[in-house]
């Protein structure tokens, strides 16, 4: 007979692609991930993954079987929860995905008092600055600052954005500061490696986005703690989001350089995957964030440049 445990157990196996990492995700031990994937598969009569000494992939009876199970396991952490919200209460599991610097620094102080607030929630959030594909890996929403690229998902704004051009002190004085955008080609840049170069787009009054020549690189990193360490330590020009830089901007540290025009703006924001019902408890993360960021969010309150 089949059990919901073992169903869930392949679902989170399908999703992170390794047991080690499902049993993680779900708080079992490896073994138990591993009877439970052995007993579903003589339940089924049917080999679910391929199997070799680094990687889990699914067979084709897998992947016909995970679109009915993964459905099946939402439902069921649905009714449950559903239950929770007749009695008046917001409870059961919720997966988000966040970056990891503004988890960090914002994301984390803002969660504690609601889940405090609400202990029958059961939260899992990771912190991670790819772009995570929501609806393949099975989080209920992810937070993110920037474009929606993914026109599978439903956004709803968090707080809104800036992203200022940022450099020290010392990097200026070293260098000179730019004045227009020609002027650019004369530094060294830190860029953001999961968007590239392209990323740094402005806008003048009244104009629609542009892209110039960029600097050369003088570092590419996937992180925005060590884009603003990098821009810290004077090793070039860094556009970084005001929730990373704006106590730096504040104290002086970093500079804000003015080339005549504007960062195009963006925002934070939350998304969830198409047509998957939200459930209450997202719906009151999310009232709650927006308040707990305000508007203009803190971190850009007192910030000049």
């Amino acid at each position: 007979m089949l059990k919901l445990e073992d169903i869930a157990s392949f679902v989170a196996v399908a999703e992170v692609g390794s047991i080690s990492a499902a049993a993680r995700r779900g708080g079992w031990s490896k073994s138990v991930v591993s009877s439970r994937l052995a007993a579903l598969e003589e339940d089924l009569g049917a080999r679910l993954f391929h199997r070799t000494t680094r990687r889990l992939s699914l067979t084709e009876d897998g992947a016909a079987f995970l679109v009915r199970a993964r459905r099946l396991v939402q439902d069921v952490d649905e009714a449950v929860a559903d239950m929770a919200e007749r009695r008046g209460e917001l409870a059961g599991p919720m997966r988000l995905s966040a970056p990891v610097t503004f988890g960090r620094t914002h994301l984390g102080p803002a969660l504690y008092p609601f889940l405090a607030r609400h202990p029958a929630i059961a939260l899992t959030l990771e912190l991670d600055d790819r772009r995570v594909d929501a609806m393949a890996e099975g989080f209920d929403a992810v937070i993110r600052h920037g474009r929606i690229e993914d026109s599978r998902l439903v956004a709803w704004t968090l707080a809104r954005g800036r992203r200022r051009l940022v450099a020290s002190p010392d990097y200026l004085a070293r260098h000179g500061e730019p004045q227009s955008p020609a002027d650019l080609t004369g530094h060294r840049a830190i860029y953001y490696l999961n968007r590239g170069i392209a990323d740094w787009r402005f806008e003048g009054e009244g104009e629609e986005p542009t892209d110039f020549v960029r600097p050369p690189a003088a570092l590419r990193v996937n992180n925005g703690d060590m884009m603003r360490d990098a821009a810290l330590a004077g090793l070039g020009l860094a556009m970084l989001p005001s929730f990373i830089v704006g106590q730096d901007i504040r104290a002086g540290t970093l500079k804000v350089v003015d080339i005549g025009l504007q960062a195009a703006p963006e925002y934070l924001y939350v998304a969830h995957p198409e047509g998957r019902k939200v459930s209450a408890k997202l719906r009151a993360l999310v009232d709650w964030l927006r308040t707990a960021f305000g508007d203009p969010p803190y971190w850009e309150v007192g910030e000049e440049g």
